[in-house]
């Protein structure tokens, strides 16, 4: 065929990508798949382009989404899109999981956030578990109401409001009575732990 007569040879349409990618799926044509990538191939580079790839990674991606079109196409739905609208879309998801992949930093094994902590001294645990037996028996001495607003907010993780709608009490007395109670906790436990 002369350049003459292939200029004058209309684009294949969504009609004819159908028929193609439905020989792809259904009996792995591969002259099916030729043309799909003859047609698609190109246009998805430049795509790519224009969304900010070089062009070896726009060529690289082209071919990773070629291969998942040849991969998964009975998955292809023509009821869901048009071929062009789902190579597009598998083109993108590429070229945005490579985004990810590339812009991902790189872990330091030598980063202290990393590293495991090391396990407390034995007289450390010794004062945690006086700490926390002080706090409990103080918490115990505390009038029942000011314990009950303690543990609502600090061992439900409930805001002042969300105590008030749950209980009822009007805001300033669920803040006056957490004042109260953490302010008599500090001497409480103070005098437990000296």
């Amino acid at each position: 065929m002369s350049e003459s007569e292939a200029a004058a040879r209309p684009e294949p349409g969504p009609a004819e990508h159908a028929v193609w990618m439905r020989a792809v799926a259904e009996e792995r044509s591969r002259g099916a798949f030729a043309r799909l990538f003859a047609h698609f191939a190109p246009r998805l580079k430049a795509y790519l382009m224009r969304s900010g790839s070089d062009e070896q990674s726009a060529e690289e991606l082209v071919q990773e989404a070629m291969m998942i079109v040849w991969r998964r196409a009975e998955s292809f739905d023509p009821k869901q899109a048009s071929v062009a609208t789902w190579m597009f879309t598998i083109a993108r998801n590429k070229r945005i999981d490579g985004y990810r992949r590339n812009n991902r930093p790189e872990l330091d094994p030598e980063d202290p956030a990393l590293t495991p902590q090391p396990e407390p001294m034995q007289d450390d645990q010794v004062g945690v578990r006086q700490t926390a037996e002080a706090i409990r028996e103080a918490i115990a001495a505390l009038p029942e109401e000011q314990a009950e607003m303690l543990r609502l907010a600090f061992y439900e993780d409930k805001a002042h409001s969300e105590i008030a709608d749950q209980t009822g009490l009007p805001l300033g007395t669920v803040k006056s009575r957490l004042r109260l109670a953490i302010g008599k906790m500090r001497g409480l436990v103070d005098d437990e732990l000296r």
